[in-house]
């Protein structure tokens, strides 16, 4: 199942969203509140948007044909995401 595309393409932006990130975090460190959020918040999320389509459109088309395949894929691309949000809630970003 994960060699469909519509299987890896979450797992692969969660992938590049994480090490932003961390990467960001790593670097930068935790910025200060702001008037306006600035370039990184706004990527977050349109990744996040970006990140929902995927998942409902890999759902939606694969939870009939092959239920308990795709719920494993969609369980794996949910983590993903819950890890890459997880710095934004924790440092209160």
């Amino acid at each position: 199942m994960l060699k469909r595309p519509a299987a890896w393409l979450p797992l692969a932006f969660s992938g590049v969203a994480i090490v932003l990130i961390y990467g960001m975090i790593a670097v930068v460190g935790t910025p200060r509140r702001q008037a306006d959020e600035g370039t990184a918040a706004h990527l977050f999320q349109i990744w996040l948007l970006l990140e929902v389509l995927l998942i409902t459109f890999f759902a939606i088309k694969w939870m009939p044909r092959e239920p308990r395949s795709t719920f494993i894929v969609v369980v794996l691309q949910i983590l993903a995401v819950a890890i890459g949000c997880f710095p934004i809630f924790y440092f209160n970003l």
